[in-house]
């Protein structure tokens, strides 16, 4: 189990890119008892996709791994149904079990992108398993080592409070559940994000009325979205997915905001801080650009993502470190023409391998169509509405030219390349 590595080494390994572990020296001491550790992550599927600002937080749980760590993760079927508080100005909606567990289907696959499956180092558990069955006795106790008063010490909860803003009881149950899992389980190490910093202390105390050690606390920074200011989220649509196509990665990679670059290098890779700086003012944010949108569109191109993403890697892909993205001919297939793709479309053309549409003939009208039920219908827009509101903001093209009147009428009697934006098109046609 990490034979390579001393306890002093794997914590100084562990401890890059952490934005706190309470308390560190604990996470050493259970390091130094030379056993495999129980590294917990709980996951509500309230959503059914991953993005790179989960990736964060299943990196680290990862190198637990290649420590010879075992990694419980736990789907929150029923906590899912309470809805986590953690950052909420208002009551989170709850879901369904059956939904959460729909939901549940595809975050365990995409979560095998980063974590290693080998039964000796993951393992797959629901928490409707305890918390179902769980009695009322056992709530009242659990609830019964926490006061109020303790509650609202929690920032969303006090400034809710202060604000007037309705907090249901049953949120309070919330980081009691949470914490039963770390019971159930015996967590050494539960993992997550800045956010959970109350649910996971709440852990802590938690296990020691049940008898148990106390779990290590291991907080990972928050990644900021594509947006520049708030938490990676798609529903803001500011997220990089993990299973988005190359070409869609590489083109959202290279639209980070140069302050984030260095974030995403030291979140998202296994460069050292040095390293970055140094990329950063040779290369800079150009270069540096091209050579985080190159190295995550292969890692995420691949089944599972290599245990490191650094510069190694890089070069075995066959660039030249020093030429900063001048050197498009070399690396692999799935990057270069995600890169080509990307390249063709700043310089304002129609790239290659657009999906096609067909067009039913009833929705024409004497062989022409109202451009903006075209571009509905293409998928390129939600409604008419909106595409009217971006033909008056210039954001639809026809066979690259600007569409400038919304009243107009489209014949379809050859295929037509739509464009929404800079990098949005569908080839159109009539059904046969």
């Amino acid at each position: 189990m990490g034979a390579s590595h001393t306890p002093e080494e794997a914590l100084a390994l562990l401890k890059r890119g952490a934005a706190e572990i309470l308390p560190e020296e604990e996470l050493l001491r259970k390091l130094e008892e030379g056993r495999p550790l129980t590294v917990k992550l709980g996951a509500d599927p309230t959503r059914p996709d991953l993005h790179l600002g989960h990736a964060v937080v299943l990196r680290k749980m990862r190198q637990f791994q290649e420590l010879g760590h075992k990694v419980v993760l736990i789907i929150g079927d029923f906590t899912g149904m309470i809805g986590d508080p953690s950052g909420r100005s208002k009551t989170r909606p709850p879901l369904s079990l059956e939904k959460t567990r729909e939901n549940a289907k595809s975050y365990v696959e995409q979560a095998g992108k980063i974590l290693r499956q080998e039964p000796h180092l993951f393992e797959l558990r629901y928490n409707s398993e305890w918390l179902e069955p769980l009695t009322f006795k056992e709530v009242v106790r659990l609830t019964s080592l926490m006061t109020v008063a303790q509650m609202l010490e929690r920032e969303d909860f006090k400034k809710r409070y202060e604000e007037g803003v309705p907090i249901s009881l049953h949120e309070f149950l919330y980081p009691f559940a949470q914490a039963y899992d770390s019971v159930v389980i015996r967590a050494d190490v539960e993992m997550g994000g800045t956010d959970q910093r109350f649910n996971l202390l709440v852990g802590r105390e938690v296990q020691k009325a049940y008898g148990q050690p106390p779990q290590v606390a291991f907080l990972m920074p928050l990644l900021v979205g594509l947006d520049g200011r708030e938490k990676m989220s798609k529903s803001l649509d500011n997220y990089i997915g993990l299973t988005e196509p190359p070409e869609v990665m590489f083109k959202k990679l290279m639209r980070v905001p140069d302050p984030l670059l260095k974030d995403y290098f030291l979140l998202l890779t296994d460069f050292e801080e040095e390293g970055v700086e140094t990329l950063l003012k040779e290369a800079g944010p150009a270069g540096a650009h091209r050579v985080l949108a190159r190295l995550l569109t292969y890692a995420y191109s691949l089944p599972q993502i290599p245990p490191r993403i650094d510069r190694a890697l890089y070069e075995g892909l066959g660039y030249a470190f020093t030429a900063w993205g001048r050197d498009k001919e070399a690396g692999p297939e799935v990057v270069r023409k995600a890169e080509e793709r990307y390249d063709e479309v700043a310089k304002g053309k129609i790239p290659e391998g657009i999906p096609t549409v067909q067009i039913p003939k009833e929705a024409l009208k004497e062989g022409r169509i109202w451009v903006a039920r075209l571009f509905t219908l293409a998928g390129l827009t939600p409604s008419n509405a909106e595409a009217k509101r971006l033909i008056g903001n210039r954001g639809l093209r026809i066979n690259g030219e600007v569409v400038e009147d919304e009243t107009l009428e489209v014949e379809l009697s050859r295929p037509l390349v739509l464009q929404r934006g800079r990098d949005r098109f569908v080839r159109v046609e009539l059904e046969p």
